[in-house]
């Protein structure tokens, strides 16, 4: 690993947030175009086509896949089946900017999991940082307008971005339990395969169960089509390759503060694209967030 930070890696952990954001925008984009559990497995359905000529070989008997086969289900869940299916789900009721800004509180979650199920130390800087980015996501979740909060007047978009984040937060700790070979976690693509691979079928079933329900309108069209290219390619293949290589060299606690430039993004893109202009309070929010952030990664 490299402490430096040099203008490739700074590129490699800047584009993520970049596509990550475009995915937030994209999904608000096509909301009323395709039911959001069945864009989910649209996605990953795409991505895995994708992926499956660059590393289908890891499916082979003794790649490690099969024996553990229980962790890339559990994987596939909670980072493909869940949280991606929970933020297009937001996205039916709540704006970009609040997705990504209440996503922005993910330390927040990734500390408490760790500290309630994987016996991770927290820190009083860690406890203040937690409550200056509890702070930014009540923001958001108000409106900037106290009687909201008061009021509990949340937006059910916003409910299922927190879920969304919970549901991260487990599938993070859970990533660094390594357990399969190293071969295999040093293969991006064949890793992700394996956890996408599982995650199709759980997106499929979930999609299938969406459908059940009623909600089986699809309005194909060409604009469509070329979302379902981008959040497969972009945000799912692209952004999981960079920000892999971009962690290896600059360090998790570097790569930390580059995440939440997508809520930055996503402000930008959905003034210029959306005509959502940000407000105030998303300014507020933001600062705190990040505040949050920096004091809890600093050391004593």
């Amino acid at each position: 690993m490299n402490s430096r930070l040099s203008l490739r890696t700074a590129f490699l952990l800047t584009l993520p947030p970049v596509l990550w954001a475009g995915n937030a925008i994209v999904g608000r984009m096509v909301h009323d175009m395709v039911p959001p559990i069945l864009l989910n497995f649209l996605r990953w359905a795409l991505a895995f086509l994708i992926l499956l000529p660059l590393a289908g070989p890891v499916f082979r008997s003794g790649s490690g896949v099969w024996t553990h086969w229980r962790r890339f289900a559990v994987l596939g869940l909670l980072g493909i089946g869940l949280y991606n299916a929970l933020q297009y789900m937001a996205l039916q009721s709540s704006t970009p900017i609040n997705v990504t800004l209440v996503a922005a509180g993910m330390p927040v979650w990734m500390m408490l999991t760790g500290w309630l199920f994987f016996g991770a130390a927290v820190s009083r800087r860690q406890v203040l940082g937690a409550v200056l980015s509890i702070a930014g996501v009540l923001v958001v979740l108000a409106r900037g307008e106290l009687e909201h909060l008061l009021a509990l007047r949340l937006v059910a978009g916003d409910i299922f971005m927190i879920f969304a984040t919970i549901a991260w937060s487990l599938y993070s700790w859970l990533l660094m339990r390594t357990t399969e070979p190293a071969g295999l976690r040093a293969d991006w693509a064949g890793f992700l395969l394996a956890q996408v691979a599982f995650g199709v079928v759980w997106s499929g079933a979930f999609a299938a169960g969406e459908w059940t329900l009623g909600a089986a309108r699809v309005d194909w069209n060409w604009t469509l089509a070329a979302a379902l290219l981008y959040v497969a390619v972009g945000p799912a293949v692209i952004a999981f390759r960079c920000w892999g290589e971009g962690v290896r060299r600059a360090g998790p606690a570097i790569a930390a503060f580059f995440s939440n430039l997508t809520p930055l993004f996503a402000a930008l893109m959905s003034s210029l694209i959306l005509g959502e202009a940000p407000h105030l309070y998303h300014a507020v929010a933001f600062l705190l967030i990040v505040g949050g952030i920096v004091v809890s990664s600093r050391r004593a």
